[in-house]
């Protein structure tokens, strides 16, 4: 019994992941982003390893997420997402802040 609810309770975690892998896909994020490589933009894991001792990290990226941002990782600005809800901004921002 116990491994069962192990092993569902992972299942779920990894869900988590995936959902807002599909969260970022459905948003065009993987459009200029990849988990592993930069693209356009930075990758994922980059941006992970960044702000990774920043206190206000998940605040900084959702800022960036929702009023874009120029300056931070070379010429390329990173266009508004205003139209993205709060909570998903926050979702996305906390998802890639766990990207390795």
């Amino acid at each position: 019994m116990k491994a069962a609810l192990l092993l569902i309770s992972g299942l779920l975690l990894s869900g988590q992941g995936w959902a807002n892998e599909a969260l970022a896909k459905k948003n065009g994020c993987t459009g200029c982003h990849a988990m592993a490589s930069a693209l356009v933009g930075p990758a994922f894991k980059d941006v992970a390893a960044k702000y990774a001792d920043q206190a206000d990290a998940k605040d900084q990226l959702i800022q960036s997420i929702r009023q874009g941002s120029s300056g931070k990782w070379g010429q390329m600005a990173m266009p508004p997402q205003g139209q993205l809800p709060a909570a998903d901004a926050q979702k996305l921002a906390l998802w890639v802040l766990k990207s390795k």
